[in-house]
């Protein structure tokens, strides 16, 4: 049996998560006119919900495809590997729960395709895992291979050549994997709340470093 049948199977409560997070949090920061790339699908629940002019999504999971709506334009392959998508033709690039499952040296490789197709004012969003806050719980996935914090995250950016806006230490719990129902009221309320109980997730927003030197 294969990782998307065991530890990420299709989980219909995943989806519904989903649309409410787009719904009410991510599409605030993705304007009608954007080009959204979405980096490691899965199942498709951002890059189907999230309104915008053109979707492209990834991931090497060959299944992804079947779970995609007609308005995405799938690609099989490597997030380290985006030479299909031209220089500075994305607004919005999206990663969740993705680098952690990466060598650093790839993340590093994925982190120079993404600056070369972000266009101006174009940003990078990573939701994944801080180890600060779930160390006990992180290796539970067996596809976890790299450590990041908060902390660590946005230094591993800045050495690459981004520039962090944004970070939420705390920003989502660990799984939807509980007894606590996932419904679109409360995941609204815990969205509104200053206070984030169970919250092991971050979520960062980077964007390209420009060079501020005169051609």
């Amino acid at each position: 049996m294969s990782y998307h049948d065991t530890r990420f199977a299709h989980d219909g409560r995943r989806e519904v998560l989903w649309q409410t997070l787009c719904r009410h949090y991510f599409q605030r920061l993705v304007a009608p006119g954007d080009a959204v790339l979405e980096l490691g699908c899965g199942y498709g629940d951002f890059i189907n919900h999230i309104q915008c002019s053109r979707k492209i999504a990834v991931d090497q999971w060959a299944g992804a495809a079947d779970y995609l709506r007609a308005d995405v334009q799938a690609k099989i392959g490597s997030v380290v590997d985006l030479s299909a998508i031209p220089d500075g033709s994305i607004d919005f690039v999206f990663a969740s729960n993705v680098f952690e499952h990466l060598p650093q040296s790839e993340f590093a490789d994925c982190l120079g395709e993404v600056r070369r197709v972000l266009g101006p004012g174009g940003t990078l969003n990573i939701l994944q895992p801080n180890y600060r806050l779930c160390s006990n719980e992180y290796f539970d996935d067996y596809t976890h291979v790299s450590i990041y914090s908060d902390r660590s995250l946005c230094d591993f950016l800045r050495a690459h050549g981004l520039r962090v806006l944004e970070c939420q230490a705390r920003f989502l719990p660990l799984t939807i994997k509980s007894r606590l129902p996932v419904s679109p009221a409360l995941i609204r309320a815990y969205l509104a709340s200053p206070v984030k109980p169970l919250a092991k997730q971050m979520f960062v927003r980077a964007a390209v470093e420009r060079d501020p030197r005169p051609e």
